[in-house]
């Protein structure tokens, strides 16, 4: 690698670690690594001069630096940041002209116009053609999540995707057809089964519910109210699952940023002023992580019954929780008796349905706060850096 490639990945290194926001999960400098590794491997395996190298490995280091100012026409970005740092490094015009304008062409919508151009823009989709699609895929949904770009549910994410592949992208160079096409057509298949199977639960579940909707009889009217309303408060708790294992990623990515890269330059006298900033920072991202475990622990049950609690109708027996220890002919028993009592079965589906709520309650009233100290620890964070940095000065 030459000195000018040296220097310009450190500088990339360097301006994610200190200026790209936490919330680019995708967008970071594995991305950038993973662009570079391929373009390497597209221009190692192409007939193109050693300059043209140069001009294709800087471009694939500094094609996302845009990132680290905002999402937002971040091609532009990246361009104004390549031309300083390009120029810092006495760099001829005419290549950073070449490098700028293989930036642009990073752009979704673009059409690469020369051998250049479908290089970079091959090496910024290789991923489409890996084995780890899918984990990168799901990175890019958090991260249009977390900035309030788009949010997609699987099915929407998963469609989105597949037209994608179908219709917006293609690879040019030969290089990439010969190598990476027959994978990406794989991970395509894998969408597209993915795809029939949701559409397949759903409408199977759709067909359910209109046989439901069509029975007159009461009790058909009655059990249809017990499942919409048990599948509504599961799919509320699974949302609270999602939410709590957001934010445990979200403190989590940051504890770890700050331990990695924060912590460290504490022991420089010099950076003395940044204790208290960084302890506020951290007490409030650990308990952000605290309040997000509290709001999924499952509660602990004794799992058992008595005969006069099943007679008394006191026991759920539709929550495993309350049966989990006893004996098989005992449970068997208790189901019987049961099924034998109408009154009985809506008691119980009641019962099961009031303590749903209870946990769903709980859960929520644990997230809300969690996210309020989220917001007050990231806004008190950013005060006491604030005023550390002008005490300073």
């Amino acid at each position: 690698m030459s000195s000018l490639l040296e220097k310009t990945e450190y500088f990339v290194s360097e301006l994610f670690e200190k200026n790209l926001p936490n919330s680019c999960i995708y967008h970071n400098y594995d991305h950038t690594k993973r662009v570079f590794k391929s373009t390497k491997e597209i221009i190692d395996n192409t007939n193109v001069s050693d300059e043209d190298k140069e001009v294709l490995l800087l471009t694939a280091l500094l094609h996302d630096t845009g990132y680290s100012k905002s999402a937002e026409n971040h091609e532009e970005h990246s361009v104004g940041i390549a031309k300083d740092i390009l120029s810092q490094q006495n760099v001829s015009q005419k290549v950073i002209d070449r490098v700028s304008k293989l930036i642009m062409a990073t752009k979704m919508e673009h059409e690469p116009v020369d051998l250049m151009e479908e290089i970079i823009r091959d090496a910024d989709a290789s991923h489409f053609a890996k084995d780890y699609y899918e984990e990168t895929s799901e990175l890019l949904r958090c991260e249009f999540k977390l900035n309030n770009v788009y949010d997609l549910d699987t099915a929407e994410w998963l469609k989105a995707n597949i037209d994608l592949f179908q219709n917006k992208h293609r690879y040019y160079t030969d290089y990439a057809k010969d190598h990476w096409k027959q994978k990406k057509e794989e991970n395509l298949s894998k969408m597209l089964e993915e795809q029939t199977k949701l559409k397949k639960e759903k409408k199977k579940e759709k067909e359910k519910l209109k046989k439901l909707m069509r029975e007159e009889s009461p009790e058909k009217g009655i059990q249809t109210l017990f499942r919409v309303t048990l599948r509504n408060h599961l799919k509320l708790s699974d949302i609270a699952d999602t939410k709590a294992n957001i934010l445990l990623s979200v403190n989590a990515i940051i504890i770890s940023l700050a331990l990695s890269n924060l912590i460290p330059k504490l022991d420089n006298p010099s950076n003395q002023y940044l204790i208290y900033p960084t302890l506020i920072f951290l007490i409030f991202s650990i308990a952000s992580i605290i309040l997000s475990v509290l709001a999924t622990r499952p509660n602990v049950t004794s799992g058992e019954f008595t005969r006069k609690e099943i007679e008394e109708k006191k026991v759920n027996l539709l929550f495993f929780g309350n049966f989990h220890k006893m004996p098989l002919d005992e449970f068997k028993w208790a189901m019987g008796e049961l099924m034998d009592d109408k009154d009985y079965i809506y008691d119980t589906m009641i019962k099961d349905l009031y303590f749903l709520g209870k946990v769903l309650h709980k859960k929520y009233k644990i997230l809300r706060i969690t996210y309020t100290v989220f917001i007050i620890g990231i806004v008190s964070s950013v005060i006491s850096f604030i005023i550390a940095f002008n005490t300073l000065q």
